[in-house]
């Protein structure tokens, strides 16, 4: 009679995915409650640039004719606010405490490693955009699309935020390495300042305004500032949804060929 392994004799019975998506989920989500931390600075950061920038260009800007400069500039705050925030650093402390191999030893569905954190850091990238909202609101800015337009704002704003975690995710479980995670974020920085971050793009300078033409973050921009002035704008919406799209196919790509990277080692 064969001797089952020590590895056979701890496995279980598979769950499926979406209960292992739930669990995964709830953990992250538990997490996130905890540590304020990454929360703090990720509203701090769009509030400060935001009455930095307004504050210095607000009257240089507005000669621009037709220029709203607090509500041109509430999509940067609020991409600011949501983009780089993730559970990576979670994943890469789960590797370094062993965790994470045993929890690839189980029957969980792979998949559900990553998409379950995913659904943690939409929720939470969404309500990062409220208070970004209000502070909107405080400072003048109204929403010419409604209430609808406010959901449709931050339900983008989510999707964007979501997408980007995929790199993130991508360097977490490549490297296991909690400083090459933390420097993540600086891909955003080349993609929002060579894009419409300080003036329309019809305002910028030649060589600028050409890379501003291959950037997703300028046609992003755009569907969120549609939302805010100049009604509903259905080229724009549907050009930023094709941004969001194209960047997605890249980072969640990129994260779960390194998931399954690093799960092919155990």
């Amino acid at each position: 009679m064969a001797v089952a392994t020590p590895e056979q004799l701890v496995q279980g019975r598979k769950a499926g995915f979406p209960r292992d998506l739930v669990s995964v989920s709830q953990r992250a989500v538990r997490s996130a409650i905890r540590d304020p931390e990454i929360t703090i600075p990720a509203l701090f950061i769009p509030v400060f640039m935001y009455l930095m920038t307004v504050g210095a260009l607000q009257d240089f800007a507005e000669s621009i004719p037709g220029l709203d400069y607090r509500a041109f500039q509430l999509p940067v705050a609020v991409l600011f606010a949501v983009t780089g925030v993730s559970r990576a650093a979670t994943v890469v402390a789960d590797i370094q405490s062993g965790y994470f191999d045993r929890l690839v030893m189980t029957p969980v569905n792979r998949l559900a490693l990553l998409l379950g954190l995913m659904v943690a850091d939409f929720a939470l990238v969404v309500a990062l955009t409220i208070p970004v909202i209000i502070m909107g609101f405080i400072a003048g800015v109204s929403f010419e699309t409604g209430i609808l337009g406010i959901l449709l704002f931050m339900l983008m704003a989510g999707l964007w935020g979501l997408i980007f975690t995929g790199f993130p995710y991508a360097i977490a479980f490549k490297t296991g390495n909690a400083a090459a995670v933390n420097i993540s974020f600086l891909l955003f920085f080349p993609l929002l300042f060579m894009t419409t971050l300080f003036v329309p793009q019809e305002a910028m300078t030649g060589w600028l305004s050409a890379a501003a033409d291959y950037n997703p973050v300028t046609y992003v921009l755009a569907a969120l500032r549609s939302l805010i002035y100049g009604g509903w704008d259905a080229q724009a919406m549907l050009n930023g949804i094709i941004a969001i799209a194209a960047v997605g196919v890249l980072s969640i790509g990129m994260a779960l060929a390194a998931l399954k990277g690093r799960a092919s080692r155990k």
